[in-house]
């Protein structure tokens, strides 16, 4: 019976630290997300304050590449 108890408890452990685990990458995959899109939108921002246009031409095509970057590289993530 003692010996059961222990296997319970640790198969617990277990699910808890892959529960946590899980939890840690999948955050920062969010914050690389974040921090791709923000890059680029703010590269946008400077491009287009450096050209002097009126149009943020730079700002939305910079913004779509890094949101279709961030997409690519959760998916890559994913399939690891």
């Amino acid at each position: 019976m003692p010996e059961q108890e222990s296997s319970k408890k640790e198969s617990q452990k277990n699910l808890q630290n892959k529960g946590i685990r899980d939890f840690a990458k999948y955050s920062g995959l969010a914050f690389q997300m974040l921090g791709i899109i923000l890059v680029t939108v703010w590269g946008g921002i400077k491009l287009d304050k450096l050209t002097g246009w009126h149009t943020p031409v730079f700002t939305i095509v910079l913004s779509l590449l890094g949101v279709f970057a961030a997409i690519y590289i959760a998916i890559k993530d994913f399939i690891k």
